[in-house]
């Protein structure tokens, strides 16, 4: 039999809060993160506003000396994980340590870094590149990070999925306790992609929204009048134990991980099928995982990007997976808020979905003012549900076609 594997602690870093707790306030307000961008000058860009996080001071957290050898998304990511273990009591000591892995997913990883450093090349020569470019840069940097700074020495990767990175991260490290490789995983995904190269190169894909004028109404997942995404920055970490070693060590359990699926689309390397087959799949394989029917599942945080081609497939995956039941369960995108945060959007969705089941409240989809009739089911608009959600799905979709989906469920013994 595998092991059970059960959420113990949460840690974040959003456009709306540099913890959880501010996070998830700033949600049920129905606050949004979107903003002009402060970044660079992007005065000559289609796109001049995005979700940035805001007051974070790595220099308060780590000390000047450490929190220079870090890219941004290390950063976050080192934060989250601090925030995570802290909420978990989790002590990493020798008796432990090489039980206790780390898995941190980055769609795109230290791209800030690498741009500055390639502008000191061109101007001040090869010479004079930060030694430290290469281990800020690379996607790994931040897993190995955290594992210097809390001592853990069991499993530690990154993984690279694009915007499934966080639940794909999220999946593997359940796995990883499930098959017996670990008894505690540090888990999740972080970004900092807001530069701009990259606001340009998803511009020219006319993936992001365009509304220079009203930032924070830019984001509008499932709404007709949706033009693309804003895009986000930040990190979300979770604790995952097996339920023996978290119970053996007197741990609060905050919910349980039941199910996982990943699947491909194998049909564009940016565009999702129309039909949302392969995303279909993936609920149907996490549904499968949990040994969940149709009717079990409470809640879905959708993927919700607020493209057109993302929801409108997205919307026909749940209804290919759920039918008739697909409107009697309440969809909901976050992105709303706190904007796309690519490959960390997965991981920072699965702590909202933590929330929902401690809290019984559902966060909404805001923004959402003109219904669509090609997405046409519950979205939760505009403000939070009272609910007591008992099994939660949670959907995340990539470029290259990636899918993946968890499923998070109230505990019982």
């Amino acid at each position: 039999m595998r092991k059970r594997v059960v959420v113990t602690g949460l840690g974040c870093v959003s456009p709306v809060g540099n913890n959880v707790k501010d996070t998830w306030q700033a949600l049920l307000a129905g606050r949004s993160g979107a903003a002009p961008i402060t970044a660079f000058d992007a005065s000559a860009h289609k796109t001049r506003f995005a979700s940035e996080v805001k007051g974070f001071d790595p220099v308060a957290l780590f000390g000047t000396r450490d929190a220079r050898k870090m890219d941004r998304f290390t950063q976050f990511a080192s934060a989250a994980a601090l925030e995570a273990i802290a909420h978990s009591g989790l002590t990493i000591d020798e008796t432990n340590r090489d039980r206790v892995g780390i898995l941190i997913g980055s769609g795109i990883g230290g791209i800030i870094t690498l741009i500055e450093q390639y502008e000191v090349m061109k101007q001040r020569g090869p010479d004079r590149v930060s030694p430290f470019l290469i281990p800020m840069m690379i996607s790994d940097g931040a897993a190995g990070n955290i594992a210097i700074r809390v001592g853990a020495r069991g499993p530690n990767m990154s993984v690279a999925t694009a915007c499934a990175s966080g639940t794909n991260a999220l999946g593997e490290a359940a796995e990883m306790i499930r098959r017996g490789a670990a008894d505690v995983m540090i888990a999740g995904a972080s970004e900092a992609a807001i530069s701009s190269i990259a606001m340009a190169g998803m511009n020219v894909m006319t993936a992001l929204s365009t509304r220079n004028d009203d930032p924070q109404k830019a984001s509008r997942p499932f709404d007709k009048d949706r033009d693309g995404f804003v895009m986000g920055e930040g990190a979300g970490i979770l604790i995952l134990e097996s339920l023996e070693y978290a119970q053996a060590r007197g741990a609060n359990i905050l919910c349980e991980f039941t199910g996982y699926g990943t699947t491909d689309d194998a049909h564009h390397i940016s565009a999702p099928a129309e039909d949302g087959a392969g995303a279909a799949n993936s609920m149907r394989l996490a549904m499968k995982d949990a040994g969940l029917g149709l009717e079990e599942i409470d809640y879905i945080n959708a993927h919700g990007t607020s493209t057109y081609l993302n929801d409108k497939s997205e919307t026909s995956a749940i209804k290919s997976v759920f039918g008739q039941q697909a409107y009697k369960i309440p969809v909901s995108s976050t992105k709303s808020m706190t904007g796309h945060l690519l490959g960390a959007s997965g991981a920072l969705e699965a702590v909202f979905c933590s929330m929902a089941i401690m809290e019984n409240i559902l966060p909404p989809t805001i923004n959402y003012t003109t219904p669509d009739p090609v997405c046409d089911l519950d979205y939760v608009p505009n403000q939070p549900r009272k609910a007591e959600p008992g099994n939660i799905m949670s959907n995340s979709f990539g470029f290259g076609g990636h899918n993946a989906t968890l499923i998070l469920s109230r505990f019982t013994k």
